[in-house]
């Protein structure tokens, strides 16, 4: 007598779902321990950036080092956070292209799982490159002028915006054939994002159409909330902004990262 082959289930309820998503991101924590080269870019470059742009140019834009730092470091902290967003598109890329894709569609899992798997795994990322640059930034004479909870606060905001970035990162890795792709295309995008803000010098300093653009960037409220969190100044207005950003960046790219999901993996 033959059994019968079950196949996987179509549905799965959403308490399952997210226990699918959680598995497979502990699955892409185990490989960043099996392999801490893929944080490089989180630990090397927050250094780089933070010596490079301090010593640089801190006494042309501010006056002295210190008062840049003080000014730079919450930026960077945006910057740095969005770039590691990055990786989570490259990853997905790389397993799609090793068939790691095909294996999953065997498995009684919800099909969101491995995308979501991904995004929460890149957790890891953010928190390293947080610690890495205040780490550094404090060694260089960065100061925390708040208090502890608003330090936590900001920590948990660069999180949720990495989080929302990633599924820019995801969209384009489902879109591209090679990881090398996803990664040059995501730099097109990210670089004028991050440039094209208050990260590095006021706003105030540039053109007036620049300046525009620099005032509602997302990159440039984000960087607003985290100055106020750390060293003091607004943080609900430019907080609610970059909510809001964060919200439809969300809202746009995670349906469409699905359906390029399903249209690359059948």
């Amino acid at each position: 007598m033959t059994a019968a082959v079950l196949a996987p289930p179509q549905r799965v309820s959403p308490a399952k779902a997210v226990q699918h998503g959680l598995s497979l991101a502990w699955r892409g924590v185990l490989k960043i321990r099996k392999n801490p080269e893929q944080l490089i870019d989180v630990t090397l470059q927050p250094i780089l950036f933070l010596v490079m742009f301090v010593y640089l140019f801190g006494g042309a834009i501010s006056g002295s080092t210190g008062t840049y730092l003080q000014a730079l470091a919450p930026g960077l902290l945006v910057q740095n956070t969005i770039m590691a967003s990055l990786s989570a598109g490259v990853a997905l890329n790389t397993d799609v292209s090793k068939g790691v894709f095909d294996r999953f569609r065997s498995l009684p899992i919800a099909r969101s799982a491995p995308l979501v798997g991904a995004v929460l795994a890149d957790i890891v990322r953010y928190l390293v490159a947080i610690v890495v640059l205040l780490v550094m930034a404090t060694i260089m004479g960065f100061r925390i002028t708040t208090n502890p909870l608003a330090a936590v606060v900001g920590a948990v905001l660069m999180i949720v915006a990495g989080l929302c970035f990633c599924w820019m990162a995801v969209f384009v890795g489902m879109l591209v054939r090679t990881p090398g792709a996803v990664q040059g295309i995501m730099i097109a995008l990210v670089f004028p994002l991050t440039f094209g803000s208050n990260v590095f010098v006021p706003s105030t300093t540039m053109p007036g159409w620049l300046r525009a653009w620099s005032d509602i960037n997302p990159v440039s409220l984000l960087t607003d909330a985290m100055r106020g969190l750390l060293v003091g100044g607004e943080v609900a207005g430019p907080l609610l902004g970059a909510l809001a950003w964060l919200a439809g960046i969300v809202l746009v790219f995670y349906p469409l990262a699905m359906r390029a999901y399903r249209r690359r993996v059948g």
